[in-house]
């Protein structure tokens, strides 16, 4: 599994403000995870790398973007605790 830096949680839209604050916050050694609304962000790039990109199945599938992303990034409750364990650092917006 890869890790983090930091594992930055984001579960607001893009048309909320930290949408576009936690993007700017985002490092190269940094991760994302997309959760609730906040996966509506895969209609939209992202300026970052897709092997550091996830989103939640169950949110993803809730709102009908399951076909919006790849596979490996979409993942499930327990990819998510284990993206949270591999990182150092971990920020919810």
């Amino acid at each position: 599994m890869i890790t983090f830096r930091t594992l930055h949680i984001l579960n607001k839209s893009p048309a909320h403000g930290r949408y576009s604050l936690c993007l700017s916050a985002i490092g190269p050694e940094d991760g994302l995870l997309l959760t609730e609304n906040g996966v509506l962000a895969v209609t939209q790039p992202l300026g970052i790398s897709t092997e550091r990109c996830f989103a939640l199945a169950p949110d993803l599938e809730a709102r009908g973007l399951s076909a919006q992303i790849s596979r490996n990034q979409a993942v499930s409750f327990d990819d998510m605790v284990d993206l949270t364990a591999s990182a150092d650092n971990v920020i919810s917006w």
